[in-house]
């Protein structure tokens, strides 16, 4: 018989102690200061230690959703900027200090690890750090309306993306930049060769995870969205293949491609701009196809090779720029193609709020310009009859519909037709078919083209 434990001893517990939360805020600030320069999160949270990374990641998404609104106090608190890793501490103070329903630490906890951290990377900077917090603990209603007079600090988005929205969607601007700074919720796509939807949301069930099965035919009965998001390894079935993460938008793209019974066993596919690989199995489980997926960035095709091996499924993999046909492309017509096309991916900055401050105006020209390359590059390698499914994660119109419209306008009726079916915008708001009370899908552009 196992002893039991004396109660008069303490207990001894096993799991790691907590991360001092000043650690925690000077990573943060080491990654708000690295997107400031350019750099992806996802590429800066890589290199913060593992046992850091979850809490860094929640206080400097928190801090990115808030950033515009802490810069204005910033900015009225301080006469002049202070030092770099000073300006990027208090941006996050004052991001975390921001009121909001349920702040994530008590003021003078935060403001006290906060003057630890600055006095950490700059022993002289302490007092101002902890005045300029203090002072706007006093005068937070009167700081918090002055800021709001600001529209970079009402709606958290620099002021060029807020005048584009503005000027595509006169009526739903400020739905986009308010749900653009909402949680997202996790959506899941189970894989039809293994299950249904229903057989699996039964075992989530089971499990003790809620969800809600999507009821739009357009996701087949095969997409949930969970209650409350999980770590993915905590999902029953995950590691064999049974389900994957994609968002809803994202799930429509490989079941519109395939729509019709289009895609007959044995298809040549093309997907062109495969990396993580998402689109690509989801096609791959829908149908048995010869597929090509093509991605630029050798390493990001690992991700795809990763996907489809988990999932058991198999395709041709090649790096190549799907712009320059002439080095990858052996001559057979395909029979589809799928060009998720790089993009501002301004419909997914509620999941990856660095975006919107890493975007500069002068993008969305280039990437336009980009895209219209891959269509007219990609378009002679599709055989009459055959589709290419335009997709991109943007809510930008130059991106999307004023995109196709000029691909249509240049090669006429005669050679391509915009399917009716196709969706064109997707947004984060409310009104479109499927949603409930609240939005389960990114901001997203497909558009459906048949050669004729």
């Amino acid at each position: 018989m196992r002893a039991r434990p004396d109660p008069r001893l303490p207990r001894v517990s096993t799991a790691p102690p907590s991360p001092p939360l000043h650690r925690l805020l000077e990573h943060s600030a080491d990654a708000l200061q690295a997107v400031g320069a350019g750099r992806s999160l996802n590429e800066v949270l890589a290199d913060v230690p593992s046992p850091l990374r979850p809490g860094v990641q929640a206080l400097t998404f928190h801090a990115l959703r808030h950033l515009g609104a802490a810069s204005e106090v910033l900015r009225a608190l301080a006469a002049k900027p202070p030092a770099p890793p000073v300006e990027a501490l208090l941006r996050l103070a004052l991001a975390l200090l921001w009121p909001v329903p349920q702040p994530p630490y008590a003021a003078h906890t935060l403001v006290d690890q906060a003057v630890v951290a600055v006095r950490r990377r700059s022993s002289g900077a302490a007092a101002f750090a902890n005045a300029v917090l203090r002072r706007f603990l006093r005068e937070r209603d009167a700081r918090v309306a002055q800021a709001l007079r600001a529209p970079v600090a009402r709606w958290n988005h620099p002021a060029w993306w807020i005048e584009q929205l503005q000027r595509d969607w006169p009526t739903q601007w400020q739905a986009l930049l308010a749900a653009a700074n909402e949680h997202p919720p996790m959506t899941l796509r189970v894989n039809r060769r293994r299950a249904s939807g229903a057989d699996y949301q039964r075992r989530l069930d089971a499990a003790g995870r809620a969800s809600r099965l999507l009821g739009d035919p357009a996701f087949g009965g095969q997409a949930l969205v969970l209650d409350r998001p999980c770590p993915v390894d905590q999902l029953p079935g995950f590691a064999d293949g049974e389900v994957s993460v994609q968002d809803a938008s994202a799930q429509r793209a490989a079941r519109l491609l395939a729509a019709d019974g289009a895609l007959a066993p044995g298809a040549r596919v093309l997907d062109a701009c495969a990396a993580p690989g998402g689109k690509t199995a989801h096609l791959l489980e829908l149908a048995d196809l010869d597929l090509l997926a093509l991605d630029s960035d050798a390493r990001r095709l690992e991700r795809v090779s990763d996907t489809l091996g988990r999932l058991q499924l198999q395709a041709e993999l090649k790096a190549a720029d799907a712009a320059q046909p002439s080095a990858w492309w052996d001559g057979r017509l395909f029979d589809a193609i799928l060009l998720d096309a790089p993009c501002s991916a301004s419909g997914i900055v509620r999941r990856h709020p660095d975006i919107r401050w890493l975007r500069r105006p002068t993008d969305l020209p280039a990437l336009a310009a980009l895209q219209a390359r891959l269509l007219e590059a990609l378009w002679p390698l599709l055989r009459p009859g055959g589709r290419l499914l335009y997709a991109t994660c943007s809510v930008f119109k130059c991106e999307g519909q004023a995109q196709i419209d000029a691909f249509l306008q240049r090669h006429g009726p005669a050679s391509a037709t915009l399917r009716p079916a196709s969706p064109g915008h997707l947004l984060t708001v409310p009104d479109n078919p499927g949603d409930g009370a609240e939005p389960t899908h990114d901001g997203f552009y497909l558009a459906l083209i048949v050669k004729t």
